[in-house]
């Protein structure tokens, strides 16, 4: 093949970033095994990764021992479940991602001023299933704006709310079908919308119409991967391949192809599959825009890292006597990278 078009930015978000440090961390931190609700982020790879190091992911958080150490994932988790592992677990540190923190904020909010909330998302979803769960009573999950003129009449006070991971084109049609039946109807100020699945989105719509294909790396059950594969679709790009690691891209591939990456795949993974497709012309990265968003770990885990004498210790080549934990030299990739080298720890 010719030219591989590499987009900008792709890849690791900053929630995604703060989790897997969270959990590595975790991991070193406690001889026992780590329990985490769901998995830490959607990607089979890094899921893989810490399995390989003793971290047990569970669907029922009854199902962790008493006093075991549990991370509660990045999608966020209903209130039962974050009061049930803070019972359970000798030590609780709850990884959800800021911009679900702040949906699960406005859904509690609008509930208690008597909103009926129509809410956005994919079913089945663990980010999804989680906010439904603050307050079950006053919300109405749909997926397309058929769904919304089937809804019942829900007052006046209405409110719309939606799934951080979605594009869009999933979060306008309905949005608009919503304002024709409640002219009134409240929405946020801001977007509920995750700023890096919109500009993971705009990198490939940057590319697409140069490429002969396509190429989007990540796990099928992440949403905001799939957002990519269908929007790349919807612009009409020839030829889409949706693969989680180089070893599943096809050998036929010719001319111009596109690489991205949904916000929970390893970069490392963009590496293999650039050097795999070998492109005579070389890579042209395709710059939308910059991101420098940070989202620091949660602040137990904050107090427990600077509780253990020599952070060195964990892997990460920090000053023996280190008062504070400069997360942000930490690259996510690199943390995971350190853990794997210094193998299982129970």
């Amino acid at each position: 093949m010719e030219r591989v078009l590499l987009a900008e930015p792709r890849g690791f978000c900053a929630g995604v970033e703060m989790a897997i440090k969270a959990l590595t961390w975790m991991v070193r931190a406690f001889d026992e095994p780590v329990y985490c609700y769901h998995e830490i982020v959607h990607n089979k790879l890094v899921v893989e990764r810490f399995e390989a190091l003793g971290v047990v992911f569970v669907d029922d958080i009854d199902e962790v021992p008493n006093g075991a150490p549990v991370m509660l994932s990045a999608h966020g988790s209903a209130p039962e479940v974050v009061r049930r592992a803070q019972e359970v677990g000798g030590y609780t540190v709850d990884a959800v991602c800021p911009l679900v923190t702040k949906v699960h904020h406005e859904v509690k909010v609008r509930a208690r001023k008597g909103f009926q909330i129509v809410y956005v998302g994919h079913a089945g979803h663990e980010e999804a299933e989680g906010t439904i769960a603050v307050a079950p009573d006053a919300i109405y999950r749909v997926e397309h704006p058929d769904e919304v003129r089937s809804l019942p009449d829900l007052g006046d006070n209405v409110a719309v709310l939606a799934q951080t991971t979605l594009s869009h084109r999933d979060w306008g049609g309905v949005v608009n079908a919503a304002a024709d039946r409640w002219p009134e109807l409240w929405s946020p100020g801001r977007s509920d919308l995750c700023f890096a699945t919109t500009n993971r989105q705009g990198a490939l719509l940057d590319l697409v119409d140069r490429c002969d294909a396509v190429v989007v790396i990540g796990s099928t059950n992440s949403s905001n991967t799939r957002a990519l594969v269908q929007l790349a679709n919807e612009a009409g790009c020839k030829r889409v391949i949706w693969i989680n690691r180089a070893e599943e891209l096809p050998s036929d591939l010719t001319g111009t192809v596109g690489v991205t990456a949904g916000a929970s795949a390893p970069e490392e993974v963009v590496d293999a599959v650039v050097k795999a497709l070998d492109p005579v012309k070389g890579v042209e990265p395709v710059r939308y825009t910059d991101e420098d968003e940070y989202f620091p770990p949660p602040r137990n885990l904050r107090d427990l890292l600077h509780a253990v004498r020599g952070f060195s210790a964990l892997g990460f080549a920090a000053p023996a006597r280190t008062a504070h934990l400069d997360d942000r030299r930490i690259d996510a990739s690199n943390a995971l990278a350190a853990l794997n080298r210094l193998g299982p720890v129970n």
